[in-house]
Parts: structure tokens; sequence; C-alpha cells
């Protein structure tokens, strides 16, 4: 009888301890994926912040640009794009297309000495401070990304995972080498 109730409390043992480390790993989980969404909004507020940095900097120097008129529709394009992008994804690659943009703008100020001489410093600052906020927000979030999906992919998260039906994340925020390139100048 003795040797029973023994067994009886190591199975009860084991299914509480199975069950303390289901609990453990899904609120785990759980909190990486809000923490996900939590960096999601703070580069959200970012990349919208920039894109609300575009008419006052186009204002700036776009007197000293006349010929540069294509710059500038490509930069408003852009800021739209990042206005009305509904996903994750299509706001990085809004933004992507927007960094495009001003790599143009900028090799339009650098070849032409008026607007070096005269281009609008603070705007220019503050959308160097809004980039730097970009950079940081977004490995910020590509870090609780791969958190979340290593854990998720690891032993008891995938199991837990998949009972509770979470799903991997792949919305990486990317840099599209062509925002990588550097514009070419033609004198």
């Amino acid at each position: 009888m003795k040797a029973i109730i023994t067994g009886v409390l190591v199975v009860l043992a084991g299914m509480v301890a199975c069950l303390w480390v289901f609990v453990q790993s899904r609120n785990e989980l759980l909190s990486e994926h809000a923490a996900i969404a939590r960096e999601l909004k703070v580069l959200d507020v970012a990349i919208s912040r920039r894109a609300d940095l575009i008419p006052g900097l186009s204002a700036a120097v776009r007197s000293y640009l006349p010929k540069e008129s294509g710059v500038f529709v490509a930069l408003e394009q852009a800021r739209v794009a990042v206005a009305n992008a509904g996903t994750a994804q299509g706001k990085f690659d809004a933004n992507n297309q927007l960094s495009a943009a001003l790599g143009r703008l900028f090799v339009a100020i650098e070849v032409n000495p008026k607007a070096k001489a005269n281009a609008g410093f603070p705007q220019l600052r503050e959308l160097e401070d809004t980039d730097n906020r970009i950079l940081q927000a977004r490995r910020r979030y590509n870090d609780a990304l791969k958190r979340y999906n290593t854990d998720l992919a690891r032993t008891p998260g995938n199991f837990v995972g998949s009972l509770c039906g979470l799903q991997r994340e792949d919305a990486y925020f990317k840099t599209e080498p062509v925002a990588l390139a550097a514009p070419k100048v033609q004198f």
C-alpha cells in the first residue's frame, strides 16, 4: 500500500512539474510576443516621425535645387507610402524607399555649393537624430523577434507553441540593397 501511495505521489509530482514547465514556457512566449508588438510600435513611431520631417527639409532646400524636382517628387511619394502602409512589412518597404529618396537628396545637396552652404541644418540634424532612433528601434525589434523565434523553436517552446497556436514571426526589418547602394553622381 505504501508503494502505491509513493508511486501516485511521484506521478503527481511529475505532472505538476510538467504543468509548471508548460505554464512558464507559455508565459515566456507570450511576453516575448508582446515585446515584439511593443518594439514594432516604437519603430513605427520613429519611421512616421522621419516621414513627418520631410516637408520641412524639402522646403528648406528646394529653392537651392530647382533642377532636382524628381528628387522632391520621389521624397513625397515615399512619404505618402510610409503614411499609407498598413502592415509592418509595408512600413519597412516604404521606409527603405524613403531612405533611397533621401540619399538622392543628400547627393544633390553635396554637389550644389549653394545648397550645401545654406541647407537647413536644423532639419538635417533632426533627421539624423530620427535616423539614429530608427536604427536603435530596428535593432531592438529584430532582437525581440529573434528571441521569440529562437524560444519557439526550442524545447519546450515548440511543444507549448504548437499547443497554444503560437507561430513563428518572420517580419524582420531588413535594409534593402537599393537603400544601401551609393547614389550615382553625374557632373
